[in-house]
């Protein structure tokens, strides 16, 4: 048992096996980051959009205030 554990620890401290570890650990952070960053956008995107529909009923409301003006004149 202990001869596996010196092996473990043997292998474990090579350079290969860091550099792949780094390597894992960097693509688990630039996948969280473009998770996020989509993320944002979609909600950036979203507000927008819901930006314009907002717009346009207040436009819309303002067109039927004056078209009821107009009727009651």
């Amino acid at each position: 048992m202990s001869e596996a554990i010196v092996a473990y620890r043997h292998v474990a401290a090579s350079p290969e096996l860091r550099e792949a570890e780094r390597m894992r650990s960097k693509a688990r952070h630039d996948e969280a980051q473009a998770l996020k960053n989509a993320e944002r956008r979609g909600a950036e995107s979203e507000r927008e959009k819901w930006q314009g529909v907002a717009v346009e009923n207040e436009e819309l409301r303002k067109q039927l205030a004056e078209l009821r003006a107009q009727q009651v004149e």
